[in-house]
């Protein structure tokens, strides 16, 4: 029940075919693989990532007086003064605060509506315990 050597040898011998060595090792081949690789990682990735970062960094140095923006940390706030490196953003009615100019992620166009009719019915409230009692006593 041993098997035989020239057996072994023949099952081997049809288990790899014969392929050429000096085409399976060319290091021109591999060259070419490798450019290939590296230009399809350039044009979807590093290319896209490029245009994106200088557009962003456009972005943050057109901010000026007016301008609504939002910080990294998620603060939105409207830029009162600008500086080269910094900007005096309020954020609230007299909250004022200094935010490094590199720290903007995004310059808003408009605010929002949602907000701004918010704003208008809870200066429209009224204020004590009864603004309080239509507040939890109000059916949607």
């Amino acid at each position: 029940m041993l098997i035989n050597p020239a057996f072994a040898q023949e099952a081997a011998a049809v288990a790899a075919p014969a392929v050429d060595p000096a085409v399976a090792a060319s290091p021109i081949r591999l060259l070419l693989q490798f450019l290939v690789i590296f230009a399809v990682f350039y044009f979807f990735l590093i290319r896209p990532q490029q245009k994106k970062l200088k557009e962003h960094q456009a972005m943050q140095k057109n901010i000026s007086r007016g301008d609504t923006i939002v910080t990294v940390g998620g603060v939105v706030g409207k830029v009162i003064r600008s500086n080269a490196d910094d900007l005096l953003v309020e954020i609230a009615d007299g909250v004022r605060v200094v935010v490094v100019r590199d720290r903007v992620l995004n310059r808003r166009t408009q605010p929002s509506a949602d907000f701004t009719e918010e704003e208008s019915v809870n200066d429209n409230a009224k204020k004590g315990s009864e603004g309080l009692k239509d507040v939890l006593t109000k059916k949607k």
